[in-house]
């Protein structure tokens, strides 16, 4: 009886503990997400104010009209743009600057780690104004210097204007990446490495073997992190181009932002939109987990 007692109060306990959290999880997450991808089944369009005072169900007519728009095919081509710089770029690119720093191979590992970081603390948008005025127009600091080393450069901006973007998001968000990479670098004791080292193994050999086995989980939460991060950006590029010119930098998110709040609201389509990105989104990240499992290192 007293065990029986006491598994019951155990349950209660957690279930009261549990409740709160789970409380918010639904409304706050799963009762929006559902929510939204029953309205992008609808017709509703913003109500009377609207002309639109009757919402019924429409099936997946959303879903057929955005794959029937080429503007979806530039978004979502200028998404995986960001996302390959993001995962073969700024991970990489962080990796490196992290092995640099940990194994304090320049001096001043400090003063760089701040300076690396620095770009995740401006507000983005702030950083979006600065290179906006840094690229755009043809007497910007950009054009300038193009014009002093070839002035047929110059035009490379209009040619591919989403250059300009990766850059800067390459630039912007790699500090990141060092700080995770250089938070987990050492936990990795170094005795292992020197080890390694009187053995006879070389730094490829000793970062092939020790150090990439020891972070194989974190480089694929890295790359979970890059993914949903590049799929749902939207500042940086509202403030540097808006989409333009002629929605050759659009990306889903604005594509999506567009139809909900530029003119005549579509919410059944920008949320269809927002249910494509999930989808994406598990899609890449299952290829990640896939790729994870078949060269298999575990942290």
């Amino acid at each position: 009886m007293n065990d029986l007692t006491s598994k019951n109060e155990q349950r209660v306990a957690y279930i009261i503990l549990v409740a709160p959290a789970v409380l918010i999880y639904c409304c706050v997450m799963a009762f929006p997400t559902i929510f939204s991808v029953v309205l992008s089944l609808t017709n509703y369009n913003g109500g009377q104010i609207f002309g639109n005072s009757r919402m019924s169900f429409a099936g997946i007519a959303s879903y057929i009209t955005i794959f029937k728009d080429s503007y979806f095919y530039l978004a979502l081509k200028n998404n995986m743009l960001i996302v390959l710089v993001s995962v073969l770029g700024q991970i990489p690119l962080g990796f490196i600057l992290a092995y640099i720093l940990s194994r304090k191979l320049v001096r001043g590992t400090d003063f760089f780690q701040t300076m690396i970081y620095l770009p995740n603390v401006i507000s983005a948008v702030i950083i979006g104004i600065l290179f906006k005025s840094f690229y755009q127009s043809q007497d910007s600091v950009y054009m300038e210097i193009m014009r002093f080393f070839n002035p047929q450069a110059a035009f490379t901006v209009n040619q591919y204007p989403m250059i300009p973007v990766l850059v800067v998001m390459l630039w912007m968000y790699t500090g990141m990446y060092v700080i995770i990479f250089l938070a987990n670098l050492q936990r990795i004791d170094t005795s292992i490495i020197e080890a390694s080292k009187i053995d006879g193994a070389t730094e490829a050999q000793a970062l092939w073997y020790i150090i990439f086995p020891a972070l194989s989980g974190v480089i694929v939460t890295s790359a979970i992190l890059a993914i949903s991060g590049s799929l749902k950006s939207f500042d940086l590029l509202f403030v540097m181009t808006q989409g333009g010119p002629a929605q050759r930098t659009s990306v889903l998110s604005l594509y999506m932002y567009n139809k909900a709040f530029r003119g005549a609201p579509n919410y059944p389509l920008a949320n269809a939109i927002s249910t494509v990105m999930v989808i994406i989104s598990f899609i890449l990240i299952g290829i990640t987990r896939s790729v994870e499992k078949k060269f298999g290192g575990k942290e």
